[in-house]
């Protein structure tokens, strides 16, 4: 009886941390400017990714309809492999240069600074790990789960393409090729520090 009101109250801390999110996003949504070199070389680069993605993704036979979770996972690991060959000297910072690291650092400190970032905070590392080191080209670790991302990382960050997905995995930020879960690059402490 006493877990109700606890989900409730989590549920509505949430709630309340996406209502705020959407309000900072939308403020820092209209700093985004895809013109900038950071931002557009970024895009560019995922593009590449995504294209490489596609032409070996085509090279698989073709899941069943009704496919099975067996056979999704294959795939997956399939697909994996194929791209760590082809990206077999892929290294931190080869899609996260340091000038788009930066950009997003910038964005983070916006975003997760005050007292609503605090909040915002809690409800990522609510689904989020403590620590667990990832690695570029590598799979993501099928032991941590996929968290969602808030809103206002979303719309402060450039739109990625169908394959690819933003991630926190402890403060680390992740792009993740979502077909294969591949970490296709990463930021390690991006998250600004708690005050």
């Amino acid at each position: 009886m006493s877990s109700t009101p606890n989900r409730y109250l989590h549920w509505l801390t949430a709630a309340v941390a996406i209502v705020i999110a959407g309000s900072v996003a939308g403020a820092l949504a209209r700093q985004v400017n895809p013109k900038d070199p950071a931002v557009a070389g970024f895009v560019e680069r995922v593009n590449q990714y995504a294209e490489l993605h596609k032409k070996l993704e085509a090279t698989l036979p073709k899941l069943p309809q009704e496919a099975t979770p067996t056979q999704i996972d294959q795939n997956e690991r399939r697909l994996g492999e194929l791209i760590q060959a082809a990206r077999k000297n892929a290294q931190r910072g080869d899609l996260f240069t340091p000038e788009m690291t930066a950009f997003v650092k910038t964005v983070m400190a916006q975003i997760f600074s005050g007292p609503e970032g605090t909040k915002l905070r809690s409800s990522i590392m609510d689904e989020n790990v403590k620590e667990y080191p990832v690695r570029v080209n590598q799979r993501f670790p099928d032991v941590i789960p996929i968290s969602t991302m808030p809103p206002a990382v979303l719309k402060a960050l450039p739109t990625l393409p169908e394959q690819m997905q933003y991630r926190f995995v402890a403060s680390q930020f992740v792009l993740l090729d979502s077909h294969s879960h591949l970490v296709a690059d990463f930021i390690p402490a991006v998250l600004p520090p708690i005050k």
